[in-house]
């Protein structure tokens, strides 16, 4: 349905600017549209850059190791058939971890890494487990203590006020992760 939406919307602002003689206007706007979603591209591809690299370098830190302690426990009850000594358990605690202090950018390689690793050790490839459900219900609730990368976003976009947005952000993702979380642990018991 958008498919044809948005093509008739196009042709007829078109025709419109033209019957107003405001087709100057139309050109103006898009010439600023599409430089400000390339400049808000590469921003974000820096963003993502910057902090995977920042999360590869902190994964062989001390800080890493003993934030890893306070989440193998939740790791544990979260996804019980991944085993401590898999590639994929240090995946998804870096990916929790680097949700957790919102480095979403960072979250997703180490998330789809993640997905990878549950993937081989997955017996039915075709559907998927109860971890990479899990997984991405996690992901897709992105519980966030400090949301950097909204931040980020919103002061490079001249926000006056940034940081207003972490309480909303704590009540938002709390409830996310708590409803999605109980949802699959339920829909996990019920299909088996």
């Amino acid at each position: 349905m958008l498919n044809l939406l948005w093509p008739i919307f196009i042709v007829v602002s078109i025709f419109y600017s033209i019957l107003s003689g405001n087709i100057e206007n139309v050109e103006k706007a898009i010439t600023e549209s599409t430089e400000s979603a390339v400049t808000f591209t590469l921003t974000l591809i820096g963003m993502t850059c910057l902090w995977s690299g920042i999360m590869e370098i902190a994964s062989n830190t001390r800080i890493i190791n003993y934030l890893t302690k306070i989440f193998k426990p939740i790791v544990k009850f979260l996804f019980p058939e991944v085993k401590e000594e898999q590639k994929s358990f240090k995946n998804i605690i870096m990916n929790i971890i680097a949700n957790v202090l919102g480095l979403g950018n960072a979250a997703t390689p180490i998330g789809l890494q993640a997905m990878s690793e549950l993937q081989k050790n997955n017996n039915e490839k075709n559907k998927l487990s109860d971890s990479m459900m899990m997984l991405i219900v996690l992901n897709t609730a992105s519980l966030q203590v400090i949301p950097i990368t909204v931040i980020a976003i919103r002061t490079s976009l001249g926000s006056v006020s940034p940081t207003k947005i972490i309480f909303p952000v704590w009540i938002s993702t709390i409830c996310a992760a708590v409803v999605g979380i109980s949802l699959t642990k339920i829909l996990i018991k019920v299909n088996k």
